[in-house]
């Protein structure tokens, strides 16, 4: 990659930085930038590119549980969600064929749904780094998103063989069998691999090798196998650690898939017209799916959040018109449209999943007479019991809280995380854990209501990994006036300030006081010694 190229792009993503935007914005606009000035997409960026979204997939799949795409919201509500959206956008490309625009030349029902069709697709890319941003992958709305997102994938494979008259060949029927048999090997490796290096290589071999080369000689999608691969080992314990292995890789990798977007050509005034007017048309994708997925008995806190997730157009609709175009059943122009369209949706939707909790608390009891009485399992509101001590975020530091404070006050102390998986866990450990999250409303609204919950609960522990939900959290305690104590977690010094200027009694620094615990402990097993060298 050209150092020019990286030095626009490291600059732009600083300033989209500065103003709350994520960086992959301005890579975007640096494409664009680099593609005015004459400078082209090359071998190098489109290998960089590939191995960003393979590696994305990857790690996608890493966090995924087959059995979660079995849900009928997810396989029930993307397919019902993908029909509407297609029409709505047909609708739209239709009315537009009646303007004055050289672009519907000749358009017609045909196009229009093909061009719809790319348009009902969501970004994972897009999806998956907000989430991960924001520590929600494993939320309900976290889990929920990425399923309709393969989902969307399928259906993506499916049409790109219609388009292409591919199809898969006769090891495809063996794939299955084999990845069957290879399961245990991979998790023998994985077990004796070690923290490493080789972990990283083997990562990259995982992705790269056993998933995209073996589906592309089989004739299927090289980063469908990349997810695929992820799936296969993503209930190995070192499954987590395999993805932030990879993190950095991955996120410098998708550089280039940014930048090539760019690439595709520079817009005309035209374009950009009609790309602001699809990207309009986001409104629609984004009540529809809210609806659906209310239909489906999610609350609508899931469903709003999911929604602002989602609410975007997709890469894989760049792939689908792409392979459309090249089956000449749309003009190439139609690419450049829809990169340009993308690129606003993304301009649009990075604020509102920014400030998605307070979007949220603005308009969710305008709301509340869409959600139905009866609720999926994974996404109810409980109720805290006799607690008096709440620890938020079961992850390491989480559950090592939890434990020591048990010791001391018992069933008054409960613990709380919105991954149901970690709660499964640790209920079936036998401990005083219950599904839910610091930054649900209801759930604070829930406490301030009731007067004995208000004072029964004497101090909040916020030991989430994400700083935005330990804020949001916060937020909402001052909100109800709660007058406990409250303990939160920090890495960085701007977020210990954060944190202070709220005003909260206890903030915690997980580097410097993670080392005086150390010390701590040293000192304590040196004076043991000393006294057993002196007895």
């Amino acid at each position: 990659m050209d150092p020019i190229w990286l030095t626009i792009a490291f600059t732009l993503g600083f300033l989209v930085r500065l103003i709350g935007l994520p960086p992959f914005i301005g890579y975007l606009i640096a494409g664009f930038i680099l593609s005015y000035f004459g400078a082209e997409s090359g071998e190098f960026i489109k290998i960089v590119s590939d191995l960003g979204v393979i590696l994305l997939l990857f790690t996608i799949g890493l966090k995924l549980k087959i059995k979660t795409l079995l849900r009928k919201e997810i396989w029930a509500g993307s397919m019902i969600h993908m029909i509407l959206t297609t029409l709505v956008f047909a609708l739209i490309l239709l009315f537009l064929n009646y303007t004055a625009f050289n672009t519907f030349k000749d358009f017609n029902i045909k196009l229009a749904f093909i061009v719809a069709f790319a348009l009902s697709f969501s970004s994972t890319i897009y999806a998956v780094k907000t989430l991960e941003n924001k520590g929600e992958v494993n939320s309900p709305h976290g889990i929920i998103s990425i399923g309709i997102l393969i989902m969307q994938d399928v259906f993506a494979v499916l049409f790109i063989v219609f388009a292409t008259g591919k199809i898969p060949n006769g090891w495809a029927l063996v794939l299955p069998v084999a990845l069957f048999i290879i399961r245990p090997i991979l998790f023998f490796v994985l077990n004796k691999i070690g923290h490493g290096e080789l972990l990283v290589l083997f990562g990259f071999f995982l992705a790269l090798i056993v998933g995209a080369e073996l589906f592309k000689f089989v004739g299927l999608k090289a980063d469908l196998g990349a997810l695929a691969i992820g799936m296969l080992i993503a209930n190995h314990k070192k499954s987590k650690e395999l993805a932030n292995t990879l993190l950095h890789f991955k996120d410098f990798f998708l550089i280039g898939f940014f930048l090539s977007i760019g690439f595709l050509g520079i817009p005309t005034k035209e374009i950009l017209i009609i790309a602001f007017i699809l990207a309009l048309g986001l409104n629609f994708k984004l009540v529809l799916y809210f609806l659906v997925l209310t239909r489906f008995k999610l609350r609508v806190r899931t469903s709003v959040f999911t929604s602002l997730t989602l609410a975007n157009f997709s890469e894989f609709g760049l792939i689908v018109a792409s392979f459309a175009a090249t089956a000449n059943f749309i003009s190439t122009e139609w690419i450049v449209i829809i990169a340009v369209a993308l690129a606003i949706t993304f301009i649009i939707s990075s604020p509102l999943n920014i400030h998605a909790h307070s979007i949220y608390h603005r308009i969710k009891d305008k709301l509340q007479f869409l959600e139905t009485s009866d609720r999926l399992e994974y996404d109810k509101t409980f109720d805290i019991g006799n607690a008096q001590i709440l620890i938020f975020g079961l992850g390491k530091l989480g559950s090592a809280v939890y434990d020591q404070l048990n010791l001391k006050y018992g069933q008054s102390v409960i613990g709380l995380d919105y991954n149901l998986e970690v709660v499964e866990k640790l209920q079936a450990e036998g401990k005083n854990v219950i599904l839910d999250d610091a930054t649900d409303s209801e759930f604070w609204e829930r406490i301030a209501n009731s007067p004995i919950r208000s004072k029964q609960v004497r101090a909040v522990m916020l030991c989430m990994n994400d700083h935005k939900s330990n804020l949001f959290a916060v937020e909402r305690l001052k909100a109800i006036n709660y007058g406990g104590l409250i303990a939160a977690t920090a890495i960085y010094d701007d977020e210990i300030k954060e944190l202070e200027k709220l005003n909260i009694q206890s903030v915690y620094n997980l580097y410097s006081e993670a080392g005086f615990g150390f010390a701590d402990h040293t000192c304590q097993r040196l004076d043991e010694i000393k006294i057993q060298e002196n007895s």
